[in-house]
């Protein structure tokens, strides 16, 4: 029997009416290197996912609930799958351009998936032809996923089972590689009887996990309280801690991969994530300025990070295996070197401090919890708006693979993601890279945010001010000596 683990399932739980816990990934695809000049058709690409059902058990799988929450959901197999229920058609409206593109995705986005069916959906979208990025004739593929299901790296394995590695139909995982999964709908004795051990051993096995734990968890403990004496600071109120609406709003903008690692380059041993931070922080900050909202103290952000020991963890049985870090991302800092600076070392103590121990404790513990506590808990903590308390937005930065990816002949061009809200945090910055490009990437509420564009434009501005702070400056070329002339000094009259 294949249950949601107690991460999965929590996602489930902190679902509301107006914020639904979904991710939506989209792929930019340009027909034009289909062999022999062929045109892609919806029922081309309908005949491509029906060839690799196989490949990923998110596509037919659903879910089961336990009656009154008792126990964790389980995965079965959709004895009424349909794939034309999952995947949809649509064409933009002339002109199709990009803010046409944006309000498409974002409504699509907004839809609730059918928690009774498995929990993906498909939107096909063509006439993208005035996008000054893309060719004209491109379309795209949106994917619509439930966070009970994947995390940010599963998503990657999802896509990779979709993907060609060329325009003549290599799959970039051979086809042969993955068995079809079957996950058989449990008897209602076992449903009970699984619930009743799990209720039981719950509090015995959160005492193993803390006693199994108890040396290194001391040692976290001392490190994570010496960290939030350095890092302590309220959180601020902004306009993204507010009750979030079901009005979602989508914007991006794309940069060369080649930019961020030039700028990491001006701080030793800084990552491409904290040079995400600093753009963020960048843009942020003259975002809040612009509107006369800026606050004295810093902005703080939720950056899940993956747990996984490797990239192909967890392909076979997806989910999710997340842990996560909060940080301070210093928009009280002008100078954006020195708010590099500053991030770098802020998110190296972070990361230590939740490191090992942390990750693997948060993990054990939370599987203990029952599921009533859980679905209380999760409810109580976003929909009543204690996230504002934690945090002031989220920022992910999910790597994606850096080679040229197809499907159906098609060369994707580009990738997009949109992620969930939830009260108290109504600003999402998601930030994945593909073929040497990175998309930053901005979910919110029109309520929120009504002039997303503007924000877009601020974090454009944000990068090109790191990329001038870091430049490397030129030396001055070899040549003759200037010498200054000399004037006759004119006395005061």
């Amino acid at each position: 029997m294949d249950q949601l683990s107690a991460q999965d399932a929590q996602f489930l739980y902190m679902e509301s009416r107006q914020n639904h816990i979904h991710v939506t990934a989209v792929a930019v695809f340009d027909p034009s290197t289909v062999p022999g000049g062929d045109i892609v058709r919806f029922k081309d690409i309908l005949t491509h996912i029906e060839k690799r059902l196989h490949m990923s058990p998110l596509f037919r799988r659903r879910l089961v609930r336990v009656p009154m929450e008792l126990d964790f959901p389980y995965w079965v197999n959709d004895e009424y799958f349909d794939l034309e229920y999952h995947v949809e058609h649509s064409r933009l409206p002339r002109p199709g351009d990009w803010r046409q593109f944006c309000i498409q995705l974002s409504r699509f986005h907004a839809r609730p998936l059918d928690l009774s069916r498995p929990l993906w959906e498909m939107l096909v979208i063509e006439g993208l032809d005035h996008i000054d990025e893309f060719p004209e004739g491109c379309y795209a593929i949106a994917t619509k996923l439930h966070h009970a299901a994947v995390d940010g790296a599963s998503i990657l394995n999802f896509y990779r089972s979709l993907v060609d590695v060329d325009n003549m139909g290599t799959p970039a995982v051979p086809l042969d590689s993955v068995r079809e999964t079957f996950s058989p709908r449990p008897g209602i004795f076992n449903i009970a009887t699984r619930a009743a051990w799990n209720t039981l051993r719950s509090p015995i096995g959160m005492t193993d996990a803390v006693m199994r734990s108890a040396p290194a968890l001391y040692n976290w403990a001392q490190q994570a309280l010496s960290t939030q004496k350095k890092e302590s600071t309220p959180v601020p109120d902004t306009r993204f801690n507010c009750k979030a609406s079901p009005h979602k709003m989508f914007d991006a903008t794309t940069f060369e991969l080649d930019h961020l690692k030039a700028i990491r380059k001006a701080v030793p041993n800084s990552t491409i994530n904290d040079v995400v931070l600093c753009i963020c922080a960048g843009a942020l900050r003259k975002y809040l300025q612009h509107h006369e909202e800026l606050p004295e103290d810093s902005l703080v952000a939720w950056v899940p990070i993956n747990a996984r020991a490797t990239q192909l963890e967890g392909t076979e049985n997806p989910g999710n295996r997340i842990t996560s870090m909060t940080t301070r991302i210093y928009t009280d800092i002008e100078d954006p070197v020195e708010r590099l600076r500053t991030i770098h070392e802020s998110t190296g103590r972070s990361k230590a401090a939740r490191a090992g121990v942390s990750a693997r404790l948060r993990t054990d513990l939370i599987q203990h919890v029952p599921a009533a506590t859980l679905v209380t808990a999760g409810r109580l903590v976003l929909r009543a708006g204690m996230a504002a308390n934690i945090c002031n937005l989220f920022i992910s930065n999910v790597p994606g693979p850096q080679v040229p990816m197809y499907m159906n002949g098609a060369q994707q061009l580009a990738t997009y993601g949109i992620a969930p809200l939830a009260d108290g945090m109504g600003l999402f910055i998601a930030t994945p890279s593909y073929n040497g490009k990175i998309s930053f990437n901005v979910t919110s509420t029109r309520e929120t945010m009504p002039d997303i564009e503007f924000f877009i434009e601020c974090i454009e501005a944000s990068l090109q001010e790191l990329r001038k702070a870091t430049a490397p400056r030129k030396p001055r070329a070899a040549g003759k000596k200037k010498t200054k002339k000399k004037t006759k000094k004119k006395s005061l009259q």
